[in-house]
């Protein structure tokens, strides 16, 4: 038996199934981070009850996906979601299974997640429930999928970008059968919608090694969008600040990948292309000295603009007396 700290509305709910009669088990990415010594993002819960039965048994549910057998369980704590054991059918569009059957048990239903380390869940006892050799692949550091690598890709191709993100975010690898099937399934990352890849890419590049983001290339998963799948090295994307902007225009930068192939929100986009309109808020030198210095209209535009730029070139040129001095320069020329 091991013992484990879960969330007090976790326990009651998994207290409350069991007592109705049902198997419920922690299941998935909070059974690997407690391995890992990682406090949980949120908590899984896999049952035997059906759908309509975990509804009746809790006060505050909402039906966020009753198909696929998942209600999630509003504890005092936080939310829980809860899916009953399932086998998927077939997936015509590369993302999401046709249908659901709730005839299984839970080896099956682990048999059906993506990644060795994401298929394991805690027993009663607090056991770890792992068939698929999940600890082992965490002690190893390996991303490996659950079965046959092509067939867990061709089910749902977002789970080609989910292994190099969890590579980047763990300090894992990819163990080579399954780099093998991302890089002869990587066309089948056109099914995933832009949304999606920008937030694995996103995640990656955030993570303690946003150079994965070069694999993401060489692999061809964004050969849909941008036809390159070579890609320099981008070590370097690890000394910037781990926030959209930074890392995104590095990423741009440095490979030359057009931001405007993915969807991106307004303000990531302008940050990317003209981060030099970020920069001119914080000049040490303002537009109302600038204008005591003689310039109008736009040419107080166009001049912070340079300096901003000069900045970006000199962070530790941002102050008064330089700026002043790269004022006289850019006026006169020199």
């Amino acid at each position: 038996m091991e013992g484990w700290s879960l969330p007090a509305g976790v326990t009651r709910c998994l207290d409350t199934l069991r007592a109705a009669g049902h198997a419920a088990h922690p299941v998935g990415g909070c059974v690997r981070d407690l391995l890992l010594g990682r406090k949980p993002g949120d908590f899984d819960v896999c049952t035997s009850a059906r759908p309509e039965q975990v509804t009746a048994l809790f006060d505050r549910t909402v039906p966020t996906g009753l198909p696929h057998g998942t209600v999630t369980v509003l504890a005092e704590d936080g939310a829980v979601e809860v899916t009953t054991f399932r086998r998927e059918g077939g997936y015509a569009d590369g993302r999401h299974p046709d249908g659901v059957t709730f005839d299984v048990g839970l080896r099956e239903d682990l048999a059906r997640r993506d990644f060795t380390i994401n298929a394991m869940a805690l027993g009663p006892d607090g056991g770890v429930v792992d068939v698929f050799g999940g600890r082992a692949d965490l002690a190893a550091g390996l991303i490996r999928c659950v079965g046959d690598p092509d067939t867990r890709f061709a089910e749902d191709a977002l789970r080609m970008l989910r292994a190099l993100r969890f590579a980047a975010q763990l300090g894992f690898t990819v163990e080579p059968d399954t780099l093998a099937a991302i890089r002869r399934g990587a066309p089948r990352a056109a099914l995933v919608s832009g949304e999606r890849i920008k937030a694995e890419l996103e995640k990656i590049l955030l993570s303690p090694r946003p150079e994965w983001a070069g694999e993401v290339l060489r692999l061809g998963l964004l050969a849909h969008l941008w036809p390159v799948t070579s890609c320099p090295g981008l070590e370097g994307l690890a000394a910037l600040p781990p926030e959209p902007i930074p890392r995104w225009r590095g990423f741009c930068e440095a490979t030359g990948f057009p931001i405007g192939c993915l969807p991106v929100e307004r303000a990531l986009r302008q940050g990317v292309l003209h981060p030099e309109r970020g920069v001119i808020p914080r000049l040490a030198l303002s537009g109302g000295e600038l204008a005591g210095l003689g310039l109008k209209g736009a040419e107080i535009g166009r001049m912070q603009r340079a300096l901003a730029e000069h900045v970006l070139a000199h962070p530790g040129d941002n102050r008064r007396e330089r700026l002043l001095e790269v004022f006289w320069e850019k006026k006169t020329g020199g």
